[in-house]
């Protein structure tokens, strides 16, 4: 039994208090704390990865307990995967709070982020329902506090809609948990998944309804339709690096799909084989469509990348609702690229709105730096719209191709393609009126004007974001072996038995 496979929970569980109660006033010390721990989270995912690349699935069992009756995590390709996408990203974000001062903004940014990582590393290590909710409140509470980081009546108002709606979702997760126990008498997943396929279909009502509940609080978490509208005003009002983190808040909703929907209530079970991918496909067609048309219309431009996340976790969801390893396959790879793609997004518009009168898209006095800006934002807009060259391309062309099925090719590429084109030309919309009209607009000359020096971005501050741009250039350039580690993925998530077994096994690895 490996100790690296708890470390990603109790290194951040340790560096956040420490930094909530003791640099709380010192942000050098904070930051350089945060920094080292962030750093140390992203050497442990490596060695994560290295460790599921044999196709093992690890166990760890808190307490030597034995599952089902102790608490488990579970290291396989897809949780190590998950892990190292999440510290990747978390580091970037972390350099661009610093560079740029968000950091500052508040005294418990640090420690909130950590607590933040925390949630989400063990969200994707559990193996048990139960902790996963808890895991779930652990990232939320965090998340609520960045995202009202700095404060501003606006960012209170879509905080408070942001808790509001997260609060429901919690609800309901405690009800499926319950509705779930009480109809197996457990809730560790391994065990579910060995239990539930011997329940007579006829006596597994409750089941249904508990894989239901489970599924609409997964929709929350990933702004799936109907349960989507609390993502734009969240997003478009969080400060920008916590705007950068969350993309990978919606990706933990689409991998407890996964996870929990292909393990426990997957393929062959009776009862429940066919119900949630006849509401899943839907929804995510039209979960393509409202961010689509959101980004058409779009007049401020964090909103616009909000409404463009949306899309993009349609078209995630789409390829989900298959539950085939192909399909599967295109999912995760197009999952982390719109992970970096909406994070290189938020993070330049940070540096562009700061040195513009808010985030309007009106044409205004052209910012310095206008061309290295508008380089950087037209190569994330299509790599998040899907042209090529970079791995967004490749991402849509993964997932209409497992998407030919005759019963679902149609409306699945359709809503793809029609909805890239909107996205392309919105796009193509906030860019011209950001970086090109602008050029043909006057500043206003005033003695402060004229004498204050150009607002340049520092190496510090351009950095992180080409970082999360240089990410959708390798996933290009290394798309072959990326895809097959990716295949190699979703064969062993699809694996059911291999899963119980290594879990459920008296003291063994599978």
């Amino acid at each position: 039994m490996s100790h690296w496979i708890i470390l990603p929970v109790v290194l951040p569980a340790m560096i956040a208090p420490i930094i909530g109660f003791m640099m709380r006033h010192d942000i050098v010390l904070a930051r350089v704390t945060s920094t080292v721990g962030s750093a140390l989270l992203l050497a442990i995912s490596l060695v994560l990865v290295s460790m599921a690349m044999d196709g093992t699935t690890h166990i760890y069992r808190l307490g030597d307990w034995p599952a089902p009756f102790g608490i488990v995590l579970v290291l396989d390709r897809l949780s190590a995967l998950m892990v190292l996408l999440t510290s990747v990203l978390a580091f970037m974000v972390l350099l661009h709070a610093m560079a740029t001062g968000w950091d500052d903004r508040g005294r418990h940014f640090h420690a909130l982020f950590q607590f933040q990582l925390m949630g989400i590393c063990g969200a994707f290590l559990t193996g048990d329902i139960f902790n996963l909710f808890v895991f779930f409140e652990i990232l939320l509470i965090a998340s609520y506090g960045l995202m009202i980081h700095s404060g501003g009546r606006d960012r209170m108002r879509a905080g408070l809609q942001y808790v509001v709606m997260n609060l429901a979702g919690s609800t309901l997760f405690l009800f499926a948990l319950g509705t779930l126990y009480a109809s197996t008498g457990t809730l560790n997943i391994a065990d579910l998944a060995a239990k539930i396929p011997d329940i007579p279909a006829d006596e597994a009502g409750l089941v249904r309804v508990a894989a239901m509940l489970l599924m609409i609080v997964f929709a929350v978490k990933a702004a799936l339709f109907p349960v989507q509208f609390w993502l734009p005003a969240t997003y478009a009002n969080a400060p920008a690096p916590v705007a950068a983190l969350f993309a990978i808040m919606t990706k933990v909703g689409a991998y407890a799909i996964l996870r929990i929907h292909t393990v426990v209530f997957g393929p062959g079970v009776a009862g429940t084989e066919g119900m949630i991918d006849a509401w899943l496909f839907p929804a995510a067609l039209v979960t393509i469509a409202l961010g689509a048309f959101g980004v058409l219309g779009a007049k401020r431009l964090m909103s616009l990348i909000s409404f463009s996340v949306i899309g993009s976790m349609g078209t995630l969801l789409v390829a989900v609702a298959a539950f085939s390893p192909i399909a599967t396959t295109a999912a995760l790879y197009y999952m982390v690229h719109s992970t970096f793609a909406a994070a290189c997004l938020f993070l330049i518009a940070d540096l562009v709105v700061s040195r513009r009168d808010g985030d309007s898209l009106t044409p205004s006095a052209a910012t310095v730096q206008n061309g290295l800006f508008a380089a950087i934002f037209f190569a994330a807009a299509i790599a998040m719209a899907g042209m090529p060259p970079l791995s967004g391309f490749l991402g849509k062309l993964l997932v209409l191709d497992a998407l030919r099925d005759p019963g679902v090719i149609g409306w699945a590429w359709t809503a793809i393609l029609v909805g890239s084109l909107l996205t392309i030309v919105g796009f193509a919309r906030a860019g011209s009126a950001l970086f090109w009209k602008s050029t043909a607009v006057e500043a206003p000359i005033t003695e402060t004007a004229e004498t204050a020096a150009p607002n340049f971005a520092t190496p510090a501050q351009v950095t992180p974001v080409m970082l999360t741009l240089a990410v959708l250039v390798a996933l290009s350039v290394f798309a072959g072996p990326v895809a097959g580690y990716l295949e190699q993925t979703s064969v062993q998530l699809f694996d059911r038995s291999g899963y119980i077994s290594a879990v459920l096994a008296p003291g063994g690895e599978g």
